[in-house]
């Protein structure tokens, strides 16, 4: 029978049970810091997640602000006799007591306008946007584009083209080159379209498909049927999709 004493094996060396003891201590020690860590932790989620519930708030209330006002400004100019002055004085007046350019306003409602295909509404706001040093994004560009190609101001079209070009250079996009191209071919006007196409060219833009078929065509129309060939050679995909037997097929143009 191994003796006892005080609950401790005699029999065991001193230091070992000191070992035991220490072993327990630490043990403890790390279990509480263990607790604190997770406590911190979850303080420190619950602050990120009250700051993104309020960020999330003030965005909703800015992004319905903005809605609110976009309406407005389109039910006041729809109501406008359709002139510059009275337009611009109405949209001046309408802002006289805003502390910074509703932008976020005036976008909106140019989109409205568009949706609306209220291409005069769009021409004068999308302007009277630019004339307040507001709004020069290519989204701006390309409704004004639009609108003027839909409403037949084809004269306006290059003085804004130029201005584009000198001021954006490189961030031209793919979007507003093939703008400008549809508008000129919408319009017949075939050596306009190669113009564009060579600043596309220029500034590395590869055309889309449509794009392709329309520069193809006005070198068709100018009698630069080797210009033609060239163009589909290089940018013509390779491929193209039918309708087979009731499904689309995707199939290379050379097997046509």
């Amino acid at each position: 029978m191994e003796a006892k004493e005080g609950g401790y094996d005699v029999n065991i060396p001193l230091y070992l049970s000191h070992l035991n003891v220490t072993s327990a201590l630490k043990h403890s020690q790390k279990q509480g810091e263990l607790s604190l860590t997770i406590s911190d932790a979850a303080d420190h989620t619950k602050v990120q997640k009250a700051g993104k519930v309020e960020h999330h708030l003030w965005k909703k209330r800015e992004s319905a602000g903005s809605g609110q006002k976009a309406m407005n400004l389109v039910r006041i100019i729809s109501g406008l006799p359709n002139e510059k002055e009275f337009v611009y004085g109405a949209l001046d007046k309408l802002i006289a007591w805003e502390t910074e350019f509703p932008l976020i306003a005036a976008a909106k409602a140019l989109r409205i306008l568009r949706q609306r295909r209220l291409w005069k509404r769009v021409i004068q706001v999308a302007k009277w946007m630019l004339s307040k040093g507001q709004g020069a994004t290519m989204a701006t560009y390309d409704a004004l584009l639009l609108a003027f190609d839909m409403d037949n101001r084809v004269d306006e079209v290059e003085p804004l083209w130029n201005m584009i070009l000198h001021t954006s250079t490189r961030s031209v996009s793919k979007r507003l080159f093939s703008r400008m191209i549809s508008l000129y071919d919408h319009h017949h006007v075939p050596d306009k379209i190669v113009e564009v196409f060579a600043d596309m060219e220029e500034l590395g833009v590869k055309p889309d498909e449509d794009t392709v078929r329309r520069v193809a065509r006005a070198f068709q129309m100018l009698g630069q049927e080797d210009k033609q060939k060239l163009v589909l050679k290089r940018y013509q995909s390779r491929w193209k999709y039918i309708h087979f037997n009731g499904e689309r097929a995707k199939v290379r143009r050379d097997m046509e």
